[in-house]
């Protein structure tokens, strides 16, 4: 059976593109079959449409009403719930965050199911406002001659559910954060579809912090 992923962005849903293109050219043996955008606004939500994928955003708003195309915009009156509400309808086995900016609450039937990639070696340089630009900020102050990126589970709190795969970049003297970042975002296009075919396949355990492959 091909496993049956979703997507939850908040912005421009380059790591949605690199998922369509590797499942487009045989790479990922998968099939996305929903993405959640917190934003309605974003080229990540046109990117979904344009691959045909059925596009939900969930907005701050009292009541839902439904747009033009493949997007719908929902009610977000509470919160997690709905989202894991539209993902069980869509029949996820896994939920990929891919640059989703929101702390989700994981319910029981969904826990090592949410899987997120973080821009640094956690559990160095992870945590609330530990994001984007601010990641490989604290990163080059640091003095650090080692950063990557991280593809761990998501938990109830920031960057700290098991690690699946880590990939090591070479922090440079002349670096700057947009250097170290592109260096980084290079080593996460292919850590995360990677580690996603892994778990798709099966064969692994969780013990402790870390994902173990039988």
């Amino acid at each position: 059976m091909i496993p049956r992923l979703a997507v939850l962005l908040s912005g421009s849903g380059s790591t949605l593109q690199n998922l369509i293109d590797r499942i487009a050219d045989g790479r990922l043996s998968a099939k996305l079959v929903g993405v959640v955008s917190s934003r309605p606004d974003v080229r990540g939500v046109t990117r979904a449409n344009a691959a045909g994928i059925p596009t939900v955003v969930a907005s701050n708003v009292r009541a839902g009403r439904v747009s033009d195309g493949l997007s719908k915009t929902v009610a977000h009156a509470s919160g997690s719930d709905r989202v894991f509400d539209t993902l069980r309808g869509w029949q996820a086995d896994f939920v990929v965050l891919a640059g989703w900016v929101h702390l989700l609450t994981i319910p029981p039937d969904f826990a090592l199911r949410v899987v997120n990639v973080h821009p640094s070696l956690l559990p160095a340089f992870g945590g609330k406002g530990m994001y984007g630009r601010h990641v490989h900020e604290a990163v080059l102050a640091s003095g650090a001659r080692f950063s990557g990126c991280t593809v761990h589970f998501a938990d109830d709190t920031y960057d700290t559910g098991p690690i699946i795969h880590q990939s090591v970049v070479p922090v440079l003297d002349d670096d700057t954060s947009d250097t170290l970042a592109a260096r980084v975002q290079a080593a996460e296009r292919e850590a995360y579809p990677d580690a996603l075919a892994k778990l798709t396949a099966g064969g692994w355990r969780v013990t402790g912090k870390r994902v173990m492959w039988d």
